[in-house]
């Protein structure tokens, strides 16, 4: 699990750690991790180091001073490095170790010059600004940025993208930003490599550890990574059964959104629960989902009245007349885990709903609730821009005041629990945004939490977490089924989620 850090924090950390190092070994362990990544990515474009043509756009700051000594290191094994001095004065230990390893440093105001080692380029370092930069580039650096990206070279950029704020991902100016291949970021995350539209210029996240995490507090935000996820997603034990694997009820559908049942059941099917039990609210919704699922079960009992279900999810195209509003209230009445979704999210400005909610909280259940952006709106909650403060800080809010856990959907989707945890994750995408995927996604993340409820009592925390694996599952199955620019379906993927889950167990998730 990665922690993720403000700005704030990780200066203080750093100065921590500087202060039992000798001089210049912070820089040197950040230098030259991001050395090894640049000739990694040298060897498996094809040039490999020795020969290849690296240009470093240094700054004036750290940043550059990284940026400069790895430039040296490339030197070193044979690269022709050369440096774009952005201002006057630049990182001097950087500048000097650079020459001495025979590297080669112009002016920006040398704009021919400059641009014509662009242009020739095989790998290009971004050294601009680092994590406390904010605001568009200026001249000469946004001209030299769009310079590196048309001439089509690798783009490396060290720690942030420059023109990426990183606390909040916000770009002032897209035209005036790096967008990068990669991103080396030293220590650990930071918010601004993971929320849109900053999330967009970064391409692939490369962490360098640098020993700064014995200097960071508890992170109170994460990110999960491959082994946390598979860890939300036990194989069965050779003395599991179908009830001893938690029992997930789903109560979804109408006549006139029957879809919505079929596909929070398809999720619910392959999210570890031993069975999946449907609902049948009298309308032929229930009906319709056994006769294309064999192993589900449905029934007319009333939730409170079906003790081997371990966890519901309501919600997914259950209208908004009388019967629905009475299908959400028997859910919060049952005394197990919940998720509601879609139309339940609806559904939950009414004083009788937030009630049962208070009573949920009171008695120690968890409830999740998993809006897009529109349905958090409907709550009471404004995502504003989207930028970190907006989108992370709104979701922290709603969870503490309904005592819920919320998963926000959208570019960078968060997952807050009550007591402040939260997580972010950026798997999937675009192809995320099409009808019936949230209805899979509430299916699985219900089905897992039954799952897991079935083992011992369930916390808001385990539930945030829980959800959040759900999420980054929902998303690699989605790059999974858009493999080859293919358009993609929630039935694309449907098929694309036992491949995901595969792929987290084995470590290899996309």
């Amino acid at each position: 699990m990665n922690g993720v850090y403000s700005v704030a924090q990780v200066r203080e950390a750093e100065e921590r750690l500087m202060a039992t190092l000798p001089d210049g070994a912070l820089m040197e362990r950040a230098s030259t991790g991001l050395a090894d990544t640049c000739a990694a990515l040298l060897a498996d474009a094809g040039p490999g180091v020795k020969h290849a043509r690296v240009v470093i756009l240094a700054g004036s700051g750290n940043n550059g001073g990284d940026a400069l000594h790895a430039g040296a290191c490339l030197a070193e094994r044979g690269a022709r490095v050369h440096a774009i001095a952005l201002a006057d004065r630049f990182h001097d230990g950087g500048g000097d170790a650079l020459v001495a390893a025979g590297g080669r440093i112009v002016s920006a105001s040398d704009t021919l010059a400059a641009s014509e080692l662009l242009v020739d380029a095989d790998l290009v370092v971004d050294g601009i600004v680092g994590i406390g930069g904010t605001g568009a580039l200026r001249p000469p650096a946004d001209e030299l940025v769009h310079a590196a990206i048309d001439g089509g070279a690798l783009v490396v950029a060290v720690d942030i993208p420059s023109g990426v704020d990183a606390d909040t991902g916000a770009v002032a100016d897209p035209r005036a930003a790096v967008d990068a291949d990669v991103t080396v970021t030293f220590g650990c995350l930071k918010p601004g490599l993971l929320l849109a539209p900053g999330r967009n210029h970064v391409g692939a996240v490369m962490l360098v550890d640098i020993g700064l995490d014995e200097m960071l507090p508890p992170a109170s935000v994460s990110v999960l990574d491959d082994e946390d996820v598979a860890a939300e997603l036990p194989e069965p034990s050779a003395n599991d059964y179908k009830y001893s694997r938690g029992v997930v009820g789903i109560a979804a559908g109408s006549t006139r959104y029957p879809g919505a049942a079929m596909m929070a059941t398809a999720g619910a099917r392959v999210g570890g629960a031993g069975m999946v039990h449907v609902l049948d609210r009298g309308d032929g919704v229930a009906t319709t989902v056994i006769d294309h699922f064999w192993d589900v079960v449905t029934s007319s009992d009333a939730p409170a009245s079906s003790p081997r279900i371990t966890a519901w999810g309501v919600g997914p195209g259950l209208g908004d007349g009388p019967a629905a509003t009475a299908t959400l209230d028997a859910v919060l009445a049952a005394a197990t885990t919940a998720l509601v979704d879609a139309a339940g999210l609806r559904l939950l400005d009414r004083p009788s709903a937030r009630s049962a909610l208070e009573w949920r909280r009171t008695a120690g259940l968890s409830t999740v609730l998993t809006p897009h952006e529109g349905e958090f709106a409907e709550l009471g909650y404004e995502c504003g821009t989207g930028t970190l403060e907006d989108r992370l800080g709104a979701a922290q809010r709603a969870a503490r005041e309904l005592h819920v856990v919320v998963v926000l959907k959208g570019p960078g989707t968060v997952v807050a629990s009550p007591g402040g945890t939260a997580f972010i994750d950026t798997r999937g995408g675009p192809e995320l945004g099409t009808a019936g995927s949230g209805d899979v996604l509430s299916g699985l993340i219900s089905s897992m939490l039954a799952s897991r409820a079935a083992r011992g009592p369930l916390g808001d925390d385990d539930a945030a977490r829980i959800a959040a694996a759900g999420v980054a599952i929902h998303g690699a199955a989605g790059t999974i089924a858009a493999r080859g620019g293919r358009p993609v379906t929630a039935l694309d993927i449907i098929e694309a989620l036992p491949g995901a889950i595969a792929s987290f167990r084995r470590g290899t998730a996309p």
